[in-house]
């Protein structure tokens, strides 16, 4: 029993993974606050769900999650980069506007049931053994979706996207089109974020209308625990420590679960989750005398 409530913390930590990998790629890369994260989770799943349940193949259901999800994120660049709207109220616009669309895309039904419908893991059931479906399945598209970022973050388009975030006025003297990067990388986060919440709907076997509340903080305190624990110095290294965080953060949050801690508190244990891991490098710096305390955005 107990080896299970790992090893599901584990399929979940992977499957969430993508999402965290996606609100990387906005909140560090890009250094933009997105919440449209919240409703772009929801919209891969209502997608990956209405789908399936209308008959048709869960493969086609999670394409389509990744591409509206795209379009998500690419109207929220829009907001921001030609309408000039402030980009925490652009996201928060946005995910105003996908709460209803999600309803939409669900038939006006707050929940979306799968059970005993075929899935992207019944596919894979198929080849290997059903136990290790999701698992397999999680650790593919995580890896593939890792690796294909670090060959893109080293690109010239990567590499305008990395300076953007960095330093947008000087990379707009160097001749980098700042609106253009920004635009393409809240597409491409958001693009994770939805392809993210279609394999969850699909292993939990329902999508839920507020699935999505919260998520930004979650891939906030996955990203943040990642890095303080496996560190930063390096693209290949983040990247691994954004899946890793991921992990350990399905791993503690089964942890808190088992010792007794009601569902109804699990948003409030995220948020202070989330506050230690940014105050860490803080409290670890004045506990060395001497050093200059940074703080951690």
């Amino acid at each position: 029993m107990t080896s299970s409530i790992w090893f599901g913390a584990l399929e979940q930590g992977l499957l969430y993974g993508i999402m965290v990998l996606g609100v990387y790629i906005t909140f560090r890369v890009l250094d933009f606050p997105d919440l449209t994260v919240d409703g772009s989770f929801t919209l891969g799943g209502a997608i990956a769900a209405r789908i399936i349940m209308e008959g048709l193949d869960p493969w086609l259901g999670t394409a389509l999650a990744l591409v509206f999800g795209l379009g998500a994120g690419l109207v929220t660049g829009i907001l921001h980069t030609r309408l000039r709207i402030a980009p925490l109220l652009a996201g928060i616009l946005m995910m105003i506007g996908l709460y209803s669309i999600n309803l939409r895309v669900m038939g006006g039904k707050a929940m979306l049931p799968l059970l005993r419908l075929d899935t992207i893991y019944t596919d894979v059931a198929r080849v290997v053994a059903s136990d290790w479906a999701v698992l397999g399945l999680g650790v593919l598209v995580a890896a593939a979706a890792a690796y294909l970022l670090y060959v893109f973050l080293q690109t010239e388009m990567g590499l305008a996207l990395r300076a953007t975030g960095d330093n947008e006025q000087m990379s707009r003297s160097m001749g980098v089109n700042t609106d253009s990067s920004k635009v393409m990388g809240l597409a491409l986060g958001n693009g994770l974020v939805a392809l993210s919440g279609a394999m969850v709907a699909q292993y939990q076997a329902y999508s839920d209308v507020g699935m999505g509340i919260g998520m930004i903080v979650v891939g906030l305190a996955s990203v943040i625990m990642g890095e303080v624990v496996f560190g930063n110095r390096t693209l290949a290294r983040t990247l691994v420590a954004v899946l890793a965080g991921s992990i350990i953060y399905r791993e503690v949050i089964a942890g808190v679960m088992r010792m007794g801690l009601p569902t109804s508190d699990l948003k409030l244990f995220t948020a202070l989750l989330v506050i230690a891991a940014m105050a860490s490098p803080m409290i670890t710096q004045k506990l060395k005398p001497g050093k200059t305390v940074e703080r951690v955005t």
